[in-house]
């Protein structure tokens, strides 16, 4: 069967032109001025807007309990 109403490859090529993927963009840390993507909690130090969101130092210490336990549970 052959397409009667046939988009050319410029056509096509136009249309598709949006459908390129974006850059991140990233923006300094107010509180620890580390490089954080934009809307999204801060990494290195948990903050976001000016209020601490993520307590990481419990969040590491609590990791690392885990995997302790896990590995003496493995011997």
């Amino acid at each position: 069967m052959v397409v009667r109403m046939r988009h050319t490859k410029s056509h096509t090529a136009n249309r598709r032109s949006h459908h390129a993927l974006k850059s991140t963009s990233f923006v300094k840390c107010e509180n620890c001025k580390e490089l954080k993507r934009r809307h999204i909690v801060c990494q290195s130090c948990g903050f976001y807007r000016g209020m601490k969101i993520i307590d990481l130092i419990k969040k590491t210490e609590k990791k690392q309990k885990k995997a302790k336990a896990k590995k003496a549970e493995a011997k």
